[in-house]
């Protein structure tokens, strides 16, 4: 990725270590019978996915996600002793090309059940480099929903949009009655609650944002592709530009010009990474500055506890910096 991110490797392959170690622990007859406390033992591979299974998964899992909280995930880097313990899960649940390191790990470890989420909806291009990662094709094996993976160039950030986010969800409740029929029944009620929740997540985003002063908005980390979509609204975002680095000459030049035009007044930042470019534009274009969180990790600074209460805090955002009336 070009957006360079202030999380030592050394920081993150540590913290991996913690939770891969526990996974580790469970022998591989363990494993056949979903491990020795009866639980599917599940490794997501960053939040979204992990909110996914354990909302889905219930008391019948037992999850254990790659990213820990605070590290960016794009970034992760796995050992070749964490590499090797993924093979002892009983479920595998992560989103292609969004962390490359995850990717090839997954490939290895020949997990029967293990589910790309990006099989279970549909991609969009938004752009041709998205938000400055590196989101290109990764070979791999062939696992559940693989055959549907990113080419090259499509926008992986699907959990932003509720919508599709119920889709992963419902696609995700079914494997989980696949990898576990005795609980089919309890993951199937689950998920329904999910997909409820997340439709009346979208039903306040549709009704919260259909009457705005301007339908524009700047972020540092153009991961809201989707949502902008979704509900009418137009992302600009400062697309493979370092945190730490001051924005061009000539882009701040044309985010100006885009935020006169459009009466945008709020330039947004993510809470993984530096404020630094949102603060720079802002006080140059003399505007505000807000978070509107990507949701690839919960930690203390998130406005919320989880998913659902930080995309309801991102529409309060959403809503008073574009003049919802």
């Amino acid at each position: 990725m070009n957006v360079r991110r202030l999380i030592p490797t050394a920081a993150v392959a540590g913290a991996v270590a913690l939770g891969l170690t526990a996974l580790s622990a469970c022998s591989s007859s363990d494993a056949a019978e979903g491990g020795s406390d009866g639980k599917l033992d599940v490794v997501a591979s960053f939040y979204p996915m992990q909110f996914l299974a354990e909302e889905i998964g219930g008391s019948h899992v037992s999850v254990i996600s790659l990213t820990k909280p605070g590290v960016e995930p794009h970034d992760l880097e796995l050992s070749p002793r964490q590499i090797g313990g993924l093979s002892e899960a009983d479920y595998i649940l992560y989103l292609k090309n969004v962390q490359p390191a995850v990717d090839d790990a997954v490939a290895q470890a020949g997990v029967e059940n293990t589910v790309d989420a990006a099989g279970l909806t549909t991609l969009e291009s938004h752009g041709s480099e998205v938000d400055g990662h590196d989101h290109g094709a990764e070979e791999g094996g062939e696992h559940e929903g693989e055959e549907h993976s990113e080419e090259a160039g499509l926008d992986p950030h699907i959990w932003l949009d509720p919508v599709k986010y119920a889709e992963v969800a419902e696609g995700v409740g079914k494997s989980f009655e696949k990898a576990d029929p005795d609980n089919a029944a309890d993951y199937r009620k689950n998920t329904e609650t999910l997909v409820a929740e997340l439709k009346k997540l979208d039903k306040a985003y549709e009704t919260g944002l259909k009457n705005t002063a301007t339908k524009t908005f700047i972020t540092t980390h153009s991961a809201f592709g989707y949502l902008a979509e979704r509900y009418g609204l137009t992302q600009e975002g400062i697309a493979g530009i370092d945190p730490e680095a001051e924005p061009s000459p000539a882009r701040i030049s044309e985010i100006h010009s885009v935020a006169e035009k459009n009466k945008a007044t709020t330039v947004f930042f993510e809470t993984l990474a530096s404020d630094k470019t949102a603060g720079t534009l802002a006080k140059d274009l003399g505007l505000k500055t807000d978070v509107l969180d990507p949701l690839e990790g919960i930690t203390d600074k998130s406005a919320g506890a989880d998913y659902i209460e930080v995309m309801e805090s991102n529409l309060a955002a959403l809503q008073k910096a574009l003049g919802a009336k």
